[in-house]
């Protein structure tokens, strides 16, 4: 008999979050649905919306064509809808885009570290204490460290509390910056969130070096 495939970290992100976000937003009074979040033209509802469709899209193969402009459409065509069928949307995505992650062999890991962030951005705006934090974490450190996003900035050696890692790639001309701080100043500096520079020290590049893309 055939044993059971192992969880990529892929899926694992998005059971986390399928298991502790989508509990937490079920019974939401409309009116936090309404809170502005880190990505400031969208909502708790509008990112959400935007994760619902990106996962379920991701599941058409070719057929979605994931762009900033399909993002919003895709956004402002569930602004219409009740938030109960947003959510469902959105449970049903965590649980179909986990294997069609795994069938792209690779190529499509950054829709669940994406998603798993975007739980930070929702968490954040409802004033959640898990906020960048929340389950999935040692998954979400190892998404980051392998996302070719991240391996294009400069190399950085990290002392978190609990451990250390490199992220980044050498270059001749410099030697690795170092970087001491807490895993959710990690995740916000890493993806152009708002960080409190009392919670982080770096020596060897600068904050913005360590951006690579929009997310």
């Amino acid at each position: 008999m055939t044993a059971p495939a192992v969880e990529t970290v892929p899926e694992r992100l998005l059971r986390a979050e399928r298991e502790t976000l989508v509990p937490a937003l079920r019974d939401l009074p409309s009116g936090m649905l309404e809170r502005v979040t880190a990505c400031p033209a969208w909502t708790v509802r509008d990112v959400v919306a935007h994760c619902a469709a990106a996962l379920v899209g991701l599941t058409a193969g070719a057929a979605y064509k994931a762009s900033h402009d399909q993002n919003q459409r895709d956004v402002e065509e569930r602004r219409d809808w009740p938030f109960a069928d947003v959510l469902e949307e959105f449970e049903r995505g965590l649980t179909v885009a986990g294997p069609a992650i795994r069938a792209a062999g690779g190529t499509k890991d950054l829709a669940a570290l994406g998603t798993w962030i975007h739980g930070g951005d929702v968490r954040e705006a409802l004033e959640m204490s898990d906020a960048y934090r929340s389950a999935g974490v040692p998954q979400a450190l190892e998404a980051l460290a392998g996302c070719a996003r991240v391996v294009a900035t400069p190399q950085v050696h990290v002392t978190l509390d609990d451990r250390e890692l490199v992220l980044g790639s050498p270059a001749d001309d410099r030697e690795p910056a170092r970087l001491h701080t807490d895993v959710p100043t990690l995740f916000r500096l890493y993806t152009g969130r708002p960080a409190d520079p009392e919670r982080y020290r770096l020596a060897g590049a600068r904050p913005e070096e360590l951006i690579s893309a929009e997310w």
